[in-house]
C-alpha cells in the first residue's frame, strides 16, 4: 500500500533516532525559552536556563520514576519468559485453524496481558503471534501472518489506560503532583494540589473499564473480519526458542543459584510482604508503580523456578530499557526548563484561551499523538507534558483525573504509528514494519473513534 511505504519512508528519512529527538528537542526548548521567557533584572538569562535544565536532568524525584518505569517493563519481559507463560502460550496456539480465528486468539489476550503490564502485553504478543505462525507452519494452515503480527502489537494501544500506564499509576503516589508542580510559574500554590489522584478514579474508573471493553471487543471483531478477508502468505519460520539455557554439572554453592526451594521461598516471601504492606492500597483500587514492581518480582521469581533462570531472563530482558535509561533525563532536563522558565504557564495559557471544559481532552488528547511520535516514552511524555495537561486543566476547572486519562489514551493510540516499540515484536516475529502498518494504521484510527467518543460522553 503506498500510504504505509510513503509513512515508512517519512520515519526513516526525516526521524532520527529517539536519543537524537531528545537532544533536538532540549535545543529547540532552550532556543524558545530564550526567546519567549524572560529572567529577573541583572542575571544571565542564557545561563539560567542551562541551570535549570541541569536541575530538571538530575531531579531525584523524577529519576526515581525512570528506575521504577524500567522495572516495569524489564519485569514484564521477565515474567513472559517463564515457564508457565510458555505453556499459556503453546496451550492458545493449538486452538488456531485459520486466519480469523488466530488474530483474534493472538489479539485478545495480548490486550488483556497488556491492561496489567506493557512490557509483559508487548513480548507476550510478540512471542504469541511468532508461536502461532510457527503451529500454522507445522499444521499447514494458510493464515495472513502480517496480521498476525499486527495483533500481537495491539497491547500497546490500551497499556497506559491499564495498571502499569506511566501516567495514571505515577499520580496515585502521594506527593508526586506536588513535586511535578512545585516549579510551574503561575500554577496554584503547592498546597492547593492534592496529594494524589487514585486509579479508582483514573484505570479503574467505570468509564475507562467501559473503554477498555469497547477497544477489546470491537478490535477483536476487527481482526477476525480481516483475517476472513485478507489473502494468506506462506510462512518460513525457525522454532523460537523460551529457554537458552545450558545444562551442566552443578558444583557447590551453584546448587544455590538453580534451587527451585530457595528461589520458592523466596518468591512467596515477597509476595507475603506484598499482601502485608500492600492489601489496603490493593483493597482501594489505588495501583502505585512501587506496589506493581513489587508484585511482578514475587512473580517472576517464583514462577522462574530458580535465580538461576530468573537472572537469564533479566539479562534478556534488559536491553529493552536501554531508551528510557539515556532518553529519560534529557526529557526532564527540557521539564526543568519549561516549569522554572515559566513557557509552561504561557503554553496552558494558550490552551485555555481556545479551549473550554468540553474540548481541552480532546485537545490534550490530539496532542499527546502528536508528541508520542517524537517521545515515544509514555512515562517521558508525562514528565514534559504533564505538567502541562495538569496546569491547563486546573484553569479551566476540568477534573484532573480525565485530563491524565484523556493524555494517556491519546499517548497509547499513536503508537500503532509510531514504530520505535514496535522493534521487539519485528525482532521475534521476523516481519518487516510496512507489513504490519497497513493493519495497525486501521486499528489507531478505530481506537481513535473510540477514545475521543469516550471523552465526550464521560
Amino acid at each position: 500500500m503506498n500510504l504505509t511505504r510513503t509513512i515508512e519512508n517519512i520515519f526513516r528519512k526525516y526521524l532520527p533516532s529517539p536519543f537524537t529527538i531528545a537532544v533536538l528537542l532540549t535545543v529547540l526548548t532552550i532556543i524558545l525559552a530564550l526567546a519567549f521567557t524572560s529572567s529577573p533584572q541583572n542575571e544571565n538569562h542564557f545561563f539560567n536556563i542551562l541551570s535549570y535544565w541541569e536541575e530538571g536532568i538530575w531531579n531525584n524525584g523524577l529519576l526515581v520514576f525512570a528506575y521504577q518505569m524500567m522495572l516495569i517493563l524489564v519485569l514484564g519481559h521477565v515474567l513472559v519468559l517463564s515457564k508457565p507463560m510458555e505453556k499459556l502460550i503453546m496451550r492458545l496456539t493449538k486452538y488456531v485453524s485459520n486466519t480469523a480465528n488466530a488474530a483474534v486468539l493472538v489479539a485478545l489476550p495480548t490486550m488483556l496481558v497488556a491492561f496489567f503490564n506493557w512490557g509483559l502485553g508487548l513480548i507476550f504478543g510478540a512471542i504469541l503471534a511468532r508461536k502461532v505462525g510457527e503451529y500454522a507452519q507445522k499444521k499447514n494452515i494458510a493464515i495472513n501472518y502480517p496480521l498476525i503480527g499486527a495483533s500481537g502489537y495491539l497491547g500497546l494501544m490500551v497499556w497506559h489506560g491499564g495498571v502499569s500506564g506511566s501516567a495514571p499509576i505515577k499520580v496515585a503516589e502521594n506527593g508526586h503532583l506536588k513535586d511535578l508542580m512545585q516549579n510551574i510559574s503561575g500554577s496554584a500554590l503547592t498546597a492547593q494540589w492534592p496529594e494524589a489522584i487514585s486509579t479508582k478514579l483514573t484505570i479503574f474508573s467505570v468509564s475507562n473499564l467501559m473503554v477498555f471493553a469497547t477497544v477489546v471487543l470491537v478490535i477483536s471483531a476487527v481482526v477476525y473480519f480481516l483475517g476472513r478477508r485478507t489473502r494468506t502468505n506462506p510462512t518460513n519460520l525457525k522454532t523460537y526458542h523460551f529457554d537458552k539455557q545450558e545444562k551442566k554439572y552443578l558444583v557447590g554453592a551453584e546448587r544455590l543459584d538453580h534451587s527451585t526451594v530457595l528461589s520458592t521461598f523466596f518468591g512467596i516471601l515477597v509476595l507475603s510482604v506484598f499482601l502485608l504492606q500492600y492489601l489496603p492500597a490493593l483493597r482501594a483500587l489505588n495501583i502505585t508503580p512501587n506496589m506493581l514492581n513489587f508484585l511482578m518480582l514475587g512473580l517472576a521469581i517464583l514462577l522462574h523456578g530458580s535465580f538461576k533462570r530468573f537472572l537469564l531472563a533479566v539479562e534478556a530482558a534488559i536491553g529493552d530499557v536501554a531508551g528510557i535509561l539515556i532518553q529519560f533525563p534529557l526529557y526532564f532536563g527540557i521539564m526543568g526548563i519549561m516549569a522554572q522558565s515559566g513557557m509552561i504557564n504561557q503554553i496552558s495559557d494558550f490552551f485555555v484561551s481556545i479551549s473550554n471544559e468540553t474540548t481541552l481532552p480532546i485537545f490534550t488528547f490530539f496532542s499527546a499523538g502528536l508528541v508520542n511520535i517524537f517521545v515515544p516514552s509514555g512515562g517521558g511524555q508525562w514528565a514534559v507534558q504533564g505538567p502541562l495537561v495538569l496546569e491547563s486543566a486546573s484553569q479551566l476547572g476540568v477534573p484532573l483525573y480525565k485530563a491524565v486519562m484523556a493524555l494517556a489514551y491519546g499517548d497509547q493510540v499513536t503508537n500503532m504509528l509510531q514504530p520505535f516499540w514496535a522493534l521487539p515484536l519485528l525482532g521475534i516475529t521476523k516481519l518487516k514494519a510496512n507489513e504490519i502498518l497497513p493493519y495497525t494504521l486501521l486499528f489507531m484510527g478505530v481506537g481513535t473513534i473510540i477514545y475521543i467518543t469516550a471523552l465526550l460522553i464521560f
